[in-house]
């Protein structure tokens, strides 16, 4: 028995010249590159079969989206430091955290109007997955807050990433 191929395989990786860059592509512009490829299209493809003031208000948005991806797009990553990002990380510690809350309030809610003769172990014990899901969230949200909290607050050391 013979297990070698018959037909022999050819090697073109010579032919194929990479294109090469002379700066790495940026995430904003490959985002912004991607969402106009994608948004564009359909604008066009929806804007004639919408009524009049629906079209209008369509291009508006469609011209907002390309000038905001347009400034996204210019903002280099690498400008950006440790300190300027704390207050966002600290804003998505506390969103996590009330939404948490507002979730496990809002289910518990539910639970009380919509299964008045459960009782709160049996509430749990049937929505189980979903007090996780919420507890969880606001614990990750603790953590993001603790962390920042426990921070070194030095500007001298700006560039440093943890």
């Amino acid at each position: 028995m013979d297990f070698e191929r018959e037909v022999p395989i050819e090697k073109t990786t010579e032919e194929l010249e990479l294109e090469t860059l002379d700066s790495p592509r940026k995430p904003f512009k490959i985002l912004r590159n991607a969402e106009a490829f994608l948004r564009r299209p359909t604008v066009a493809a929806i804007v004639p079969i919408l009524p009049p003031k629906l079209s209008e208000n369509l291009q508006d948005a469609n011209d907002i989206a390309e000038d905001s991806l347009e400034e996204l797009a210019e903002i280099d990553l690498n400008q950006i430091n440790d300190w300027e990002l704390r207050p966002f990380r600290m804003r998505i510690g506390l969103s996590f955290v009330g939404f948490s809350s507002l979730a496990i309030l809002v289910l518990a809610l539910f639970l009380t109007t919509l299964h008045p003769q459960m009782s709160p172990t049996e509430q749990i014990a049937r929505y189980w997955g979903e007090y996780i899901w919420f507890v969880c969230l606001g614990v990750t949200g603790m953590f993001l807050l603790g962390r920042e909290a426990m921070r070194p607050i030095n500007k001298r050391n700006l560039d440093d990433d943890w």
